[in-house]
């Protein structure tokens, strides 16, 4: 199988017994619903208030909510389709596998674009303003959607080539290998996945190894210390689950082969493309300072007009 979100769709080969695939819907979206609820208060909260527009770290991290929000929404709009009509237009099929592919492959450079700037407010501070600008994080923003774009447009470009008209008005499973089908394809998906998956990982392995040695350094408080590597642990957490996604496939195969089973795809669906995006907003919204009061004064706004709105009726 071909990495980085090939399991993406999570399109069972075999139907579950109804109650099961009923179970199964019903913890997706369930899940789907409540994770994008706390990024629409995210989202609203970042827009209200002009502080955010210009701090860099938060541009990157609202980017990072935006682009979970979209990604769930595909991927569980995937999972659904794939229960309900098993089989659907070629052409739905590749504008959803390309978005989902896009957003998957964006969380882990955004992650690593906010390691790279928290390193350089941590250990280069007289050269933050300098260096991290509103503008150059915009051009970042704009890098990250290319690299992650470009070598899969190909494969559409290619798919466009090979195939004639009428296979994108077929129906099929939606799975990436029956849409995007030659073999090549496969093999230039794999090489880029290696470059990503090392790239981001000396990355990350870098700049938190320096912010953690910088904190060190510098914390005179214990508490803040440990509230630090905690921190850290959890970025950690999340930024290996998220590049899990490069690998996942394999991993899904390994394990297929040591618990036999239907519930590997979908335990490996909620382990590599669901609970990242739970970690997100509190990783870097609720847990930050700054982000948590004006979030706070959102809550209390929405539960007074809650409270309000049936009273004036």
């Amino acid at each position: 199988m071909n990495a980085s979100s090939a399991n993406v769709t999570v399109v069972l080969q075999y139907r579950d017994p109804f109650s099961k695939a009923v179970a199964k819907n019903l913890i997706v979206v369930v899940i789907g619903i409540s994770i994008n609820y706390i990024n629409a208060g995210l989202i609203h909260t970042f827009c209200k208030h002009q502080t955010f527009y210009e701090d860099p770290r938060y541009i990157l991290f609202i980017h990072m909510v935006i682009n979970d929000s979209i990604q769930l929404t595909v991927t569980i709009t995937l999972f659904l389709l794939s229960y309900i009509f098993y089989r659907i237009n070629v052409s739905f099929c590749c504008f959803f596998i390309l978005v989902a592919v896009f957003t998957t492959r964006n969380t882990p450079l955004n992650l690593a674009s906010m390691a790279i700037e928290r390193y350089i407010a941590i250990c280069e501070p007289l050269r933050h303003t300098q260096i991290c600008t509103v503008r150059r994080t915009y051009i970042v923003i704009g890098m990250i959607w290319f690299i992650c774009a470009a070598p899969d447009i190909t494969d559409l470009f290619v798919t466009l080539a090979t195939e004639s008209m009428s296979f994108f008005h077929e129906s099929v499973s939606c799975l990436r290998q029956n849409v995007f089908k030659d073999p090549i394809l496969a093999q230039k998906r794999l090489a880029f996945d290696v470059i990503y998956f090392s790239c981001v990982f000396l990355t990350l392995v870098f700049t938190y190894l320096r912010i953690v040695f910088a904190a060190q350094a510098l914390s005179t408080d214990k508490m803040s210390a440990k509230r630090a590597r905690k921190t850290i642990l959890l970025h950690g957490a999340q930024l290996a689950m998220c590049m899990l996604s490069y690998i996942s496939p394999s991993v899904e195969i390994v394990l297929s082969s040591i618990f036999p089973g239907r519930g590997i795809r979908f335990a490996n669906y909620l382990i590599v493309f669901i609970l990242p995006r739970f970690l997100s907003p509190i990783i870097y919204g609720v847990r930050d300072k700054k982000f948590r009061k004006y979030l706070k004064m959102y809550r209390c706004r929405v539960n007074v007009k809650m409270i309000v709105a049936p009273a004036n009726r």
